[in-house]
């Protein structure tokens, strides 16, 4: 079996950060890489774990951002790199100030993209892994045992599933016959 084309994905990507401040400023740098947000999440609270405080501060927030033009699923790793410029950008001495979390959305799943490895996770190349962290089973994006806790939040899903009506009509519109 040959391998079939694959359909671009939506790009999603959180900005997590104790400073809602610098917002504008990282917005607007991730429009300037990425393209216009065609929407963007309210403020989540991320309090489900004190990884990121010693280096960021706290209380922590999370604001997600969806994007308006489709990317090939392929560019996750280049993405990633992007990203990972874009947080030491805003750093101050050696210390980040906001944390960049891209991903891709599709019809059946959505995946982070990390530098850390695990069992769950595949290489994609450049150091970088993809985390399989959602499906869509039942009309519904289902957690996994391994989904980080603040992907599993009721404002996390009904967000997703808002990009996701959009993904899938937007693919609709693209490609019918």
């Amino acid at each position: 079996m040959r391998p079939a084309e694959m359909l671009p994905a939506k790009l999603v990507i959180g900005v997590l950060t104790e400073e809602k401040g610098l917002l504008p400023g990282v917005a607007g740098a991730l429009v300037d890489r990425f393209g216009p947000a065609d929407m963007v999440s309210c403020w989540m609270p991320f309090s489900d774990t004190s990884y990121y405080e010693a280096e960021m501060g706290g209380p922590l927030f999370r604001r997600v951002f969806s994007f308006s033009r489709l990317v090939g699923q392929e560019t996750l790793a280049d993405i990633k790199g992007r990203t990972n410029a874009l947080e030491d950008a805003f750093s101050i001495n050696a210390r980040r100030r906001v944390n960049i979390d891209p991903g891709l959305l599709l019809n059946a799943r959505f995946l982070l993209a990390t530098a850390k490895d695990h069992a769950h996770r595949v290489c994609i190349g450049k150091g970088i892994f993809a985390d399989l962290t959602l499906v869509y089973r039942a009309g519904a994006f289902r957690p996994l045992p391994w989904t980080f806790p603040d992907y599993t939040e009721p404002l996390m899903i009904d967000f997703l599933t808002d990009v996701r009506r959009r993904y899938d009509a937007l693919l609709h519109h693209t490609f019918k016959e």
